[in-house]
């Protein structure tokens, strides 16, 4: 996944419009937009599908979709600072663990593959 394919604005913009009281419509765009996003952060494309067939199930989607990158980024953002904490006190078990933990447990592919690459660059140490 190349970093112009991921470009989560457009559906933080929809979930924050919808958050703030505007009406989740199924048009068109909001379609496109959690076709490409949700498999983006790990939901399977036929979930997808399945969710886009009506409105109510497109806004639940819309929210996951949400969610999932606010909680995952949040999650690798913590696991990183703590990550270079512990290596920074000598603790590059610890670090690597917490590391581990992410790329194990991590539903959103993008936040993942930061993870795992911090991982290498830690092992290469």
């Amino acid at each position: 996944m190349n970093e112009q394919e991921v470009n989560w604005d457009d559906v933080r913009d929809l979930a924050r419009r919808v958050s703030s009281g505007e009406p989740f419509t199924l048009t068109a765009e909001s379609r496109a937009i959690l076709q490409r996003t949700g498999p983006q952060v790990g939901i399977p494309q036929a979930e997808v599908e399945k969710a886009l067939r009506s409105e109510a199930s497109a806004a639940t989607l819309l929210t996951e979709v949400s969610r999932r990158i606010r909680d995952g980024s949040n999650r690798l953002s913590r696991a990183l600072s703590e990550a270079t904490r512990r290596q920074e006190a000598n603790d590059l078990d610890g670090a690597r663990q917490l590391l581990r933990d992410v790329v194990e447990d991590e539903v959103v592919p993008l936040y993942r593959d930061i993870a795992q690459i911090q991982l290498e660059a830690l092992d290469e140490e």
